[in-house]
């Protein structure tokens, strides 16, 4: 079994839609593209340089369109970008030039990629997707970086049909720029108490 891992750039508020540029996604009529561009350091340029290692990556079809027009030509910033294979969640996309794109429809695709052979697979950004993968309890790892920005309005990571799950933090660090990085794996069910019983 592969294990689901969703990468993603968030606001303190929950925000994940266009952390890299203006035009990368004005759907809802988003203003706030690039959010994340002014707290780059070093530290987070490590962090990203290790989380780009190749590895599988699937996307939705916003963020494989996205992808498919930048990186073919800029693999210099993502060695092995071209070479893994894109796995693509999409009804209305069938086929891209982009070599190694594989396309899905249906969760049930998704179900048995992640029940086959092979390494982890990366989720990047893919919103609608994320939220279908957490609707059917499908991630194991969210590695997620909280910018120190509230934009109060844009697509968010978690919306009503996650699954309730109990979460492990297996790495973290604060970057000099304020972004913290964590990364949590599955943890099983969650457990309630009562405080100071």
């Amino acid at each position: 079994m592969r294990k689901i891992i969703v990468l993603t750039f968030l606001t303190l508020d929950g925000i994940m839609q266009a952390p890299g540029g203006s035009q990368e996604d004005t759907s809802g009529g988003f203003k706030y593209g690039g959010w994340s561009a002014p707290y780059g350091d070093e530290v987070s340029g490590k962090v990203m340089q290790k989380q780009m290692e190749p590895a599988d990556i699937l996307l939705g079809r916003k963020t494989f369109e996205i992808f498919a027009n930048f990186w073919p030509e800029h693999a210099d910033h993502w060695p092995g970008i071209n070479d893994v294979t894109k796995y693509v969640v999409s009804n209305t996309l069938k086929k891209s030039d982009w070599k190694n794109s594989v396309f899905l429809t249906t969760v049930a695709d998704i179900e048995k990629l992640k029940n086959s052979e092979g390494s982890d697979i990366k989720v990047w950004g893919s919103g609608e997707l994320t939220q279908l993968l957490l609707k059917h309890d499908l991630v194991d790892e969210l590695w997620l970086k909280i910018y120190p920005v509230i934009l109060g309005e844009g697509k968010k990571l978690f919306d009503s049909g996650t699954m309730p799950a109990a979460l492990k933090l297996t790495e973290s660090l604060v970057t000099p720029s304020g972004i913290i990085v964590a990364n949590y794996a599955r943890a099983g069910n969650v457990k309630t108490g009562t405080i100071g019983a």
